[in-house]
């Protein structure tokens, strides 16, 4: 991807907006509060049509909530503890300020501390009440504008009072996938399937019996495939050890185990036509343990990048939702343009925003909103990384410097995107924006290529740079919009892989 210094100036003043938690105008009816535990999701009142918003996205202790227009920004997105704490942020809580319980007493956003005064019931009537106080969260003097403060007041159950998530994506879990899944039938069972599906460590399908990737030596130019050791497990690594043994060996192509034929080839080979500037990956830079079992990793430096044009294959296109994951090295990056994997333009050119939708892992921070020194899982849209929707402010973002890093991300074509991180070894996938696209990116005009390695510009005579570094063990491409518990159940196979 390609922007100029216009653009990005551009980027740099599209969100001047507070992030808020959402009401919304439901045609004047009482609605169920919808939010579930551990579910993440903007909450919305039906009589203003407006979010209960943390204004000016400030995380200060007793900062009063507001309403305000709705975004579905990082400070509209609540979730719903299973100790009934409202948590914003990942670390402040809807609070009734002072511990106070009388008509009146401000709500507001403190460090969740577990106390009764951060404690909600969110009702089947639809409205939400302090456990501390049994009043309910209220809109105050029935305002609707923005900038009406939120209190809590005697329950009495009109539309200021009602609140509801008509936005929420499913709570209940996947169907169960069959014994000894892969990420892939985790995909499946919750009615994504994966259009693309790519490793060098391991199969992604627990049938899956193929092969993984191929290695050329240099000896004398002959190739060979590296399979798996056994059907659903890793990666035959004594094969390519015997085959290159005593001379040097690059990785071809990374095969696409979701039989859609999505290969990954490198640019530079005759499977990518035109493409020039770009050479393959050595194969034994990196060895690792998957398993128990040693496997050898895609190991890219600045010149190395893979491609595909799965634009008939299955691969999203348009607006059609899609989402991916991939688990990657948080040490080995840099901050050369642009380590990708995800949709790319079947064109080899950034030809608009939007025109892409792929996982982004590096040290770079185009537009600002980016904690510490990287790397940083963003959204690589084409014209713009993102690491939230509104670049200078999202206090959610964070870096990930693991040995082994899970990346997500999802999109859902018009008004949506979302993106995760973790390490790859343990702990749980950590939202880091789940909220509108950014202006300009609505609707999606994805062109259903795949690119790995470099930006969606490359790698042809007069096309971008090809200037990022990375490490790709696995990840998959799959239609639709993954559910957070799909997400969820796909994290905890990666650790159970256990990476060494």
């Amino acid at each position: 991807m390609v922007v100029s210094k216009r653009r990005r100036s551009h980027f740099r003043r599209l969100f001047a907006v507070g992030a808020t938690l959402v009401l919304a105008l439901v045609a004047g009816t009482a609605v169920a509060a919808t939010i579930q535990p551990g579910q993440s999701a903007p909450i919305t009142g039906s009589q203003s049509g407006r979010c209960l918003t943390v204004p000016n996205s400030s995380t200060s202790n007793g900062t009063q909530t507001q309403l305000w227009d709705c975004t579905g920004a990082a400070n509209q997105t609540w979730t719903y503890t299973s100790s009934k704490q409202l948590m914003v942020y990942g670390n402040k809580c809807l609070d009734a300020s002072g511990q106070g319980t009388a008509n009146g007493t401000a709500v507001i956003i403190w460090d969740c501390n577990g106390q009764a005064n951060q404690q909600w019931n969110v009702n089947s009537g639809g409205t939400i009440s302090g456990v501390h106080s049994g009043r309910c969260l209220d809109a105050n003097g029935q305002g609707t504008a923005n900038g009406t403060n939120v209190i809590i007041w005697d329950c009495h159950g009109q539309s200021n009072q009602q609140w509801n998530s008509p936005d929420t994506p499913p709570t209940t879990p996947p169907p169960t996938p069959p014994t000894g899944a892969g990420p892939c039938d985790i995909y499946a069972s919750g009615g994504t399937p994966c259009v693309a599906a790519h490793s060098t460590v391991r199969a992604l399908y627990g049938s899956y019996n193929g092969n993984l990737y191929q290695v050329r030596r240099s000896s004398d130019n002959t190739t060979r495939n590296v399979g798996v050791l056994t059907a659903g497990g890793t990666a035959n690594a004594a094969t390519q050890d015997s085959f290159c043994a005593g001379t040097t060996c690059v990785i071809t192509v990374v095969y696409d185990q979701s039989t859609r034929g999505n290969d990954l080839w490198y640019q530079g080979s005759t499977v990518v036509p035109g493409s020039t500037q770009s050479r393959p990956a050595t194969a034994t830079s990196e060895s690792l343990a998957v398993g128990g079992n040693k496997a050898y990793s895609l190991y890219i430096n600045p010149g190395n990048s893979y491609w595909r044009d799965g634009h008939l294959t299955g691969v999203p296109t348009g607006s059609a939702p899609e989402g991916m994951y991939a688990v990657l090295s948080g040490t080995h990056v840099n901050n050369g343009c642009c380590f990708d994997y995800g949709n790319s333009e079947t064109t080899r050119a950034a030809d608009a925003a939007g025109a892409m939708d792929a996982i982004n892992f590096s040290t770079q921070c185009w537009f600002g909103g980016c904690t510490g020194t990287g790397p940083w899982v963003q959204a690589d849209l084409e014209w713009g990384l993102y690491p939230g929707g509104s670049q200078s402010w999202n206090p959610n973002q964070r870096a990930f410097t693991s040995k082994f890093v899970t990346a997500t991300l999802k999109n859902n074509g018009t008004s949506r995107f979302a993106i995760k991180g973790s390490n790859a070894q343990s702990g749980s996938l950590f939202t880091l924006w789940d909220g509108a696209l950014p202006p300009g990116y609505s609707p999606m005009k994805k062109q259903g290529a795949i690119i790995l390695g470099s930006g969606g510009d490359c790698c042809k005579p007069g096309g971008g740079a090809n200037l990022s570094a990375g490490t790709f063990y696995e990840g998959a491409m799959v239609a639709g919009y993954p559910s957070d518990a799909t997400e969820n159940a796909v994290q905890a196979n990666i650790i159970a892989a256990g990476y060494r």
